[in-house]
This record gives C-alpha cells, structure tokens and sequence, in this order.
C-alpha cells in the first residue's frame, strides 16, 4: 500500500497523464494547489513509485508515465465511485418518454449517447444473445390468403413476418394453435421453443388441432428461425482522436477487430456480472492490448441479458467511465423492467 504522501503524488499523475497525454515531470506536479511538498521530494516519490512499478521513465524525457501495474492499483485501490450528473444517465428514461417502443432503439441510442459523452468506444451486446423469452405471438389476417405474425420477447423485441396462407390451409387451425402457445409458452426461452413444440406439447395439441404437424411446420417456419446477435457499436471514429494510436499498424489492428462481430461477441459474453476492468495486456485479443475494456451488465430480474462496454486508451478517465457505466446499467435494467410491464 501506498503512503499518504505517495499516494497523492500518484492520483496527480495519473490525472495529469489522463488529461494532457503527455508524461509528467516534478514541477508539473509541485506547481498543482493541493500539492504542498517540494519538486525534490516529488522526484523522490516519483523515483519510490517507479521503484515498485508504478510509473515508467520515457526513452524521450525526464518525465514518468504510469504503467499498466499502476492503472491496475489505480483502479483497484483509489478511485472511488462518484456522482455522475443526472442528465447524463436520464437518457433511457427520456427516450422512453419520447416514445420509442422497441427496447433495441434504447439500446442503440444508448451506444450513441455513451460514445459521445466519453469519446470512447461503446459496444452494447443486445438481449437477442441471451435466453430471451417469449411473450406473445399473435397473427393478423391481411387477407383471405395473407397475414402478418409478430413476435414478442419479455426484452420488449418485436419480430414480424409477412407471410402467404395456402387456401387449403385452415386458418382457424393456426389461430387456435397460437391461443394455446400464447397460455401454455408464455415465459419460455425463444431457444427452446421448437423443443417443446416438438416434445411436451404434441400430445396436447393433438387434441384441440386436426393437422398438428402442419400447424407446427407452418409456425416454425415462419418464427422458429436463428436469431441474430444484436451488437451495437458507437464511436468507432473516436480512437482516431486519441494520440496513442496514430500508429497506422494499431488502427489497422482495431478496425480489424471491430469488424469481426464474433470476436467481440465473445470478448463480451465472457464477462461476468457486474463491473470489470481489463487494461492493456490484461486483454485477451491482441488487437486491443493497449486499450482499457471496462464492461457492465445490465439485466432484467435474475437473468443477465447483455452487456455495455467501453474501449479506450489505457490512458482512460477511469472514474468517469466506471461510474457511468454502472449509472446506464442500472438506467437500462429499469427501462427494460418498465418497457416489459407496459407491454
């Protein structure tokens, strides 16, 4: 641990570092209010702190930059959560008020938002990734041979699909089919419906529908198909404005990456609930080794649904972020729970 004294000198560093990007000489840090020792003392310090690994000396100045054992303490053992402003973490309940009726709409939004108040990265992993369930499924007549099916997940997702009815085919069947499903599934993973269709609820279905396989056939194919992940990204363009990273070969890298919605998918669905932080090698993909991840979970009851992250330069306002973070977490756990009880 550090001492009081050290400790003060570290958090001026680390702050200086974080706002100019540029490493930190003695009388930088003697010439701050708060700092009251002299720039003697303040090399000793500096030298104290690069001694046990939290700071590194540049090949190109006298002046020290924090390493990625010192961001590590930083974050483990000083900075504290903070207040972040309320305007900044209404936006949820705002897009809310303003109409928006898809969940995914907030969450895109959300991206937006987070990227333009951090100049950092964002990536929102979207509920489709997880065990979302069904809420109810409905079918709309259009015509005598056309109608609209529409899906509704406990994520407040809406699917629809135009499809042909066959004039051989009994509509009266399929809408009694999804009378049952609607009283019977209601709560059900989206995963697992073909499953119990096919197992669980044949028999009882069997009663009440004269060609049940046709029924389920027709059903399936019209809803029962691989969801798509749904990964929003914010703020690609903001590591251009970041210094560490005009090395064309670390773009390239990042941009690579950032294409690649697997490799993100998995770097998010690795996280556990709650905040996270992983600077620079700490990182598992290569290509954001010198990059800070910080992610949050956002969830609705016991069931975490996705994930939001931020992706910036080690040399990140770690403070700011984390409590921003949990702050849009939280904002997007309750609009999910008002989104869900509205429907």
């Amino acid at each position: 641990m550090l001492s009081d004294r050290q400790l003060v000198v570290f958090r001026a560093i680390i702050d200086d570092f974080i706002a100019s990007a540029q490493p930190v000489g003695s009388r930088s840090i003697s010439e701050k209010e708060h700092i009251t020792v002299s720039p003697a003392t303040i090399r000793n310090i500096m030298a104290e702190l690069e001694e046990v690994g939290f700071l590194e000396k540049t090949h190109s100045s006298s002046g020290r930059i924090p390493s990625e054992k010192g961001y590590r303490y930083y974050v483990d053992h000083v900075i504290q959560p903070s207040i972040i402003q309320h305007q900044q973490v209404d936006v949820i309940k705002h897009l809310l008020q303003d109409g928006i009726v898809e969940f995914e709409q907030i969450v895109q939004l959300s991206a937006e938002v987070l990227s333009e108040l951090t100049n950092y990265t964002s990536i929102i992993l979207g509920p489709q990734m997880f065990e979302t369930k069904l809420k109810q499924i409905q079918i709309v007549p259009l015509s005598k041979h056309s109608a609209v099916a529409i899906l509704v997940t406990n994520t407040g997702h809406v699917e629809h699909r135009s499809f042909t009815i066959p004039e051989e085919y009994k509509v009266a069947d399929l809408e009694k089919l999804v009378n049952i499903l609607n009283e019977r599934l209601r709560g059900v993973p989206i995963a697992h419906l073909s499953r119990q269709l096919d197992n669980e609820f044949f028999m009882m279905l069997q009663q009440h529908i004269q060609d049940v396989d046709t029924s389920l056939g027709y059903l399936k194919e019209v809803f029962m198909y691989d969801q798509p992940t749904k990964l929003y990204i914010g703020g690609k363009k903001n590591v251009l404005r970041q210094p560490e990273f005009h090395d064309m070969n670390k773009l390239y890298s990042f941009y690579s990456m950032m294409e690649n919605e697997q490799e993100i998918i998995r770097l998010l669905t690795s996280e556990k609930e709650g905040i996270k932080v992983t600077i620079g090698n700490e990182n598992e993909i290569d290509a954001i080794k010198d990059f800070s991840l910080i992610t949050a979970t956002y969830s609705f009851g016991q069931d975490d649904l996705g994930t939001i992250a931020l992706l910036g330069p080690t040399r990140m306002e770690y403070q700011k972020v984390i409590t921003l973070l949990q702050a849009l977490s939280e904002e997007i756990t309750d609009a999910l729970y008002i989104f869900n009880t509205k429907q």
